[in-house]
């Protein structure tokens, strides 16, 4: 049986994303901080010099689409294994749909804003 609101319709594969997207932010966080580190007393101008690289500008990217992939993933797990009749009863399916639709519109807002904010300067 497929999955109608899996991210890949299987399981393993929606594994693979969600492990995949956490190597790619986990890099992103060191790079981040490593820069930080390497530059005590930063300023406005010397962040947004480094952030707006092109390298940075797709590493960026590649960050925002892997936390897209991971909080779907993570959600949708959460609630398919949370909101069940047993747990919140016959209504679950309901719940269910209303959060995993709610889940969607937050993340693509998310993910058009933070794709503007690299791409629109």
């Amino acid at each position: 049986m497929r999955s109608a609101t899996g991210l890949t319709g299987s399981g393993s594969r929606d594994w693979i994303v969600q492990r995949l997207s956490a190597v790619i932010l986990a890099v992103y966080t060191i790079l981040i901080l490593g820069w930080i580190l390497l530059h005590p007393g930063f300023d406005y101008t010397a962040w947004y010099g480094f952030m707006m690289t092109l390298p940075m500008k797709i590493f960026s990217l590649l960050a925002i689409l892997s936390l897209v992939g991971h909080a779907w993933v993570g959600m949708w797990t959460v609630f398919t294994d949370y909101i069940t009749p047993t747990q919140v009863g016959p209504s679950a399916s309901a719940y269910r749909l209303i959060l995993q639709c709610t889940t969607i519109i937050a993340v693509i807002v998310f993910m058009v804003w933070g794709i503007q904010i690299f791409w629109a300067h």
